[in-house]
């Protein structure tokens, strides 16, 4: 909580005040922010307590101001579990955006496509998850008044955020799957055989973040809208995999990505 307080300061001191959507934009997706009007822009290794990212194609910047109507904090960039961040220090920026005043976050990933139906460059809507990480964020002590020691997940994606997703696809003429997500911890890709199991669980798409994320954000009553950019076919579905391919998916569809989010935010 002290170091929370100390974030929290730091923000406020740089001009970061009253938000309505926290935001987390994946691998190749952080371009939205230069959408951001009247923008304060902060470096993580600036930040108080705050990680730093090192992944390509994640800047590592919180981007505030205002897309459309409403007010935002973008995270350009995420931190996973594979850079050897603790669970605690994946969701540290979950609990400052709460302290802030959010109640709603939108998460945003780069995955792969494990529903053989799926194409690169299409959208899924997250619909469940299945957290396949070997690690939870809530394990350790529960400080009641962040969230309960046993927070339900039966409804982590809202359903509500999820029906104006699908009809403001619709209104658009876009395509959008809705699906599960399985996080793998990585950051190897995972195995033809592993995907297969993936399948058999009823996952349609894989990736090595967000889940965290949102079990944090569930146990502190937030409200989570999440879309996985389908950036690649997962393993044994094509020949090989690297993060380049997602990077260049990501670019390829990031004007349909952020026409989609923007008109989402003024329809919520």
């Amino acid at each position: 909580m002290e170091n929370i307080k100390e974030t929290i300061n730091y923000l406020r001191n740089h001009g970061i005040e009253a938000i309505d959507f926290g935001m987390i934009l994946g691998s190749g997706l952080g371009d939205l922010a230069e959408e951001v009007c009247d923008s304060v822009v902060l470096d993580y290794a600036d930040i108080p307590h705050f990680p730093i990212s090192t992944v390509p194609g994640h800047a590592g910047k919180l981007v505030y101001g205002s897309l459309g109507d409403k007010k935002v904090l973008m995270m350009q960039g995420r931190f996973h579990y594979y850079e050897g961040n603790s669970m605690q220090t994946i969701t540290y920026p979950i609990r400052v955006l709460k302290a802030l005043g959010a109640d709603s976050l939108i998460v945003t990933n780069a995955a792969g496509g494990v529903n053989e139906s799926y194409r690169p460059g299409e959208l899924m809507l997250i619909q469940d998850h299945i957290n396949f990480m070997g690690n939870h964020p809530l394990i350790g002590p529960n400080n009641d008044s962040m969230g309960p020691r046993f927070p339900d997940m039966s409804h982590a994606y809202d359903e509500a955020y999820r029906t104006i997703a699908k009809q403001v696809a619709a209104t658009m003429n876009l395509p959008l799957h809705e699906g599960v997500y399985m996080a793998f911890s990585g950051p190897s890709y995972e195995t033809p055989a592993e995907i297969r199991m993936a399948r058999t669980f009823g996952a349609d798409a894989v990736g090595m973040s967000t889940v965290p994320e949102v079990i944090v954000a569930n146990h502190m009553g937030m409200k989570v809208l999440g879309i996985s950019c389908i950036t690649n076919l997962a393993a044994g579905m094509q020949s090989d995999l690297n993060h380049e391919e997602v990077v260049a998916t990501t670019n390829r569809v990031k004007e349909q990505f952020q026409a989609f989010v923007k008109t989402i935010l003024a329809t919520l």
